[in-house]
């Protein structure tokens, strides 16, 4: 597993690859406690990582909408 501060360079899609390991992980091998609270607390940073990616994208598509005058929806 990578270091836990690791995600100025991870993208949206590498990060989402890694939580879904991460739940595989907790679902199918059994982990001992330690380890569970590790791969939870990496699950959670990883979490909110892609939820400040896509803020930071709907920020961009907002500004891209207002630059040209459209809307979308």
């Amino acid at each position: 597993m990578e270091p836990s501060h690791d995600f100025e360079t991870l993208s949206f899609e590498d990060a989402m690859r890694e939580l879904e390991a991460i739940l595989e992980k907790l679902e199918t091998a059994q982990p001992s406690l330690e380890e569970t609270l590790s791969l939870y607390e990496r699950g959670q940073a990883l979490a909110k990582h892609c939820a400040t990616l896509l803020e930071q994208a709907e920020v961009r598509i907002q500004m891209l909408n207002g630059s040209n005058g459209t809307e979308l929806g």
